[in-house]
C-alpha cells in the first residue's frame, strides 16, 4: 500500500479486557485481576512506553452459556472507574479509559463519575461507550431483560448527548427530555483541561459505525490483523464521518491487536506456538468446540478425538456462542474432522489450528516496519494492544518495539501534552 500519510506516527493503548481466554492465566508470572499491583504495573509500564491510554473492559455480570455461569471466566473484576481513579494518583500522563454501559446506567450519575475522573486526573479520562445486549445482564436490574439492537443505539445516542450537555452545564440547570430520558439537573463538576472525557466506541455493525461517526473521538475496532481489511474499515468510517458533517480525520482508529516479539524467526515461531497453547487450554477448547456441536462437551478429553457425530443445528441465542461466526455447524464439524484425520490432531489441536491469526508476530524490527506501514497507509492510527501476559506482557513492546519505531520516526519520543485529547491529536472541545 502507498504512503498516504508519510509523516504519521503510531499511537498505542493497552487494553485489559479482564474476562477472556486470550490471557495466559496459567503462566507463573500471571497476575491477579483483583490485585492493585497488577494494574499499577501495566499502567506504569505503558506510561514509560509513552502510550496514549490505559483502557479497561467492564462487565456488570458474569457471562453465561446455555443458561449457566461460564465457569472458565474469572470472578472478581473491580469497577473500572474505581480502578482508574486509583491509577490517576500513580501516573502522570497516560490516559485512563473506562468501559461503561449506556443500557444499564443513567446519564446524571455516570456523567458525574466520568467528569470526576477527568478532573482528578487532569484531563486524562476516556469513556468507551457500550450497549450490552444480553439478557442475563438485564436480570441484575429492576427493569430486567434487554433492549432490541436498534433501541440500544437510540438510547446510547441520547445518553451521550445528555452527558455532554451535563459536562457543559456546570452550575446551570440542564434539562433533557427524550424518548429515553427526562432529566432536570444542575451539574456540580467543572470541566477538565481537556473539556470532556474522550469518547471511545467499539461497535462494528452499521448502527455502531454510524454512532461512532456521529459522536465518537476514537474507534476501538476489531480490524487489527489484516491490513486490507483494516483499510476498508477505515475508508468506510471516513465516508461516514463526512456524511455526518465531520472532517474525515476527526476520529482516531485504534484496532485491538496482539503482538508477539522474539529475536529471530525461529524463536518467533516457537513463541507463537507457546502463546496459542497457553490461550487454548483443554477446558477452553472444549467450550469452543461445544459452540459448534451445540451442546456441553466438558465430559470429553480435550486431547482425544473430536465427537464422531455431527452437530444438531440449533438457533443461535444470547446464551450460546456462535459456531465460528455463524457458519453452518455441520459443515464446520466435518471440516474439523477432515483436518484432524489428515494431520492426526486432537480436539484441542484442531481448535488451535483453526483459530484465526490475530495481530502481529515477528522480530521487533519486522513488526515496527509493519506497524509503520499500517499508519502511513491510513489503515489505522495505531493499536490497542491486548497483552497475552498480565502484568509483564508490555515489557518487550516498551523495551524493544518502541525504540525501533522511534528510530523510524514513527513514534513519539516524549509526551507533547498533558491530556488524553492532546496525546491523540484530537481537536479541542469548545
Amino acid at each position: 500500500m502507498s504512503e498516504r500519510f508519510p509523516d504519521a506516527t503510531v499511537h498505542f493503548g493497552v487494553f485489559l479486557q479482564g474476562v477472556n481466554h486470550t490471557t495466559i492465566w496459567s503462566a507463573p508470572d500471571s497476575g491477579s485481576q483483583i490485585d492493585a499491583e497488577t494494574f499499577r504495573r501495566v499502567a506504569t509500564t505503558a506510561e514509560r512506553g509513552l502510550f496514549d491510554a490505559f483502557f479497561l473492559g467492564e462487565g456488570l455480570r458474569l457471562r453465561e452459556q446455555d443458561g449457566k455461569i461460564l465457569d472458565l471466566d474469572i470472578a472478581g473484576r473491580p469497577d473500572a472507574i474505581t480502578e482508574l481513579a486509583a491509577l490517576a494518583g500513580l501516573t502522570d500522563r497516560i490516559g485512563l479509559v473506562a468501559t461503561q454501559n449506556t443500557t444499564y446506567n443513567e446519564p446524571v450519575d455516570l456523567a458525574r463519575r466520568l467528569a470526576s475522573l477527568d478532573v482528578l486526573s487532569g484531563g486524562r479520562a476516556g469513556w468507551n461507550v457500550v450497549t450490552t445486549d444480553n439478557a442475563w445482564t438485564g436480570e441484575n436490574f429492576r427493569r430486567g431483560g434487554y433492549l432490541d439492537h436498534a433501541d440500544r443505539y437510540v438510547r446510547a445516542r441520547q445518553f451521550l448527548d445528555a452527558a455532554r450537555a451535563l459536562w457543559d452545564g456546570t452550575g446551570s440547570p440542564v434539562q433533557v427530555r427524550t424518548s429515553q430520558f427526562d432529566i432536570a439537573a444542575t451539574p456540580s463538576i467543572p470541566r477538565s483541561p481537556q473539556g470532556h472525557p474522550v469518547i471511545f466506541q467499539a461497535g462494528d455493525s452499521a448502527e455502531g459505525r454510524d454512532f461512532a461517526a456521529a459522536g465518537a473521538d476514537v474507534i476501538f475496532s476489531r480490524h487489527g490483523t489484516h491490513i486490507e481489511d483494516a483499510a476498508a474499515f477505515a475508508d468506510d468510517i471516513r465516508a461516514r464521518l463526512v456524511a455526518h458533517g465531520r472532517p474525515e480525520d476527526d476520529v482516531r482508529i485504534l484496532p485491538g491487536t496482539q503482538i508477539v516479539l522474539a529475536d529471530s524467526a525461529r524463536e518467533v515461531e516457537e513463541k507463537v506456538r507457546w502463546v496459542k497453547d497457553g490461550q487454548f487450554t483443554g477446558p477452553t477448547a472444549l467450550s469452543l468446540a461445544g459452540h459448534v456441536w451445540g451442546r456441553d462437551l466438558s465430559h470429553l478429553d480435550p486431547d482425544g478425538p473430536l465427537p464422531a457425530d455431527d452437530p444438531e443445528p440449533q438457533p443461535i441465542t444470547g446464551t450460546r456462542g456462535t459456531p465460528r461466526h455463524g457458519n453452518d455447524p455441520v459443515a464446520v464439524a466435518r471440516e474439523w474432522r477432515s483436518l484432524a484425520e489428515a494431520k492426526n490432531l486432537s480436539l484441542r489441536q484442531v481448535v488451535i489450528e483453526t483459530s484465526a491469526r490475530t495481530g502481529f508476530a515477528g522480530t521487533p524490527s519486522s513488526v515496527a516496519d509493519e506497524l509503520t506501514r499500517w499508519v502511513r497507509s491510513g489503515a489505522s492510527h495505531g493499536f490497542n494492544i491486548t497483552p497475552y501476559l498480565v502484568p509483564t506482557g508490555l515489557d518487550d513492546i516498551v523495551d524493544k518495539l518502541v525504540p525501533e519505531l522511534q528510530n523510524r520516526g514513527a513514534y513519539r519520543t516524549a509526551y507533547e501534552g498533558t491530556t488524553l485529547r492532546e496525546h491523540l491529536n484530537l481537536r479541542p472541545r469548545q
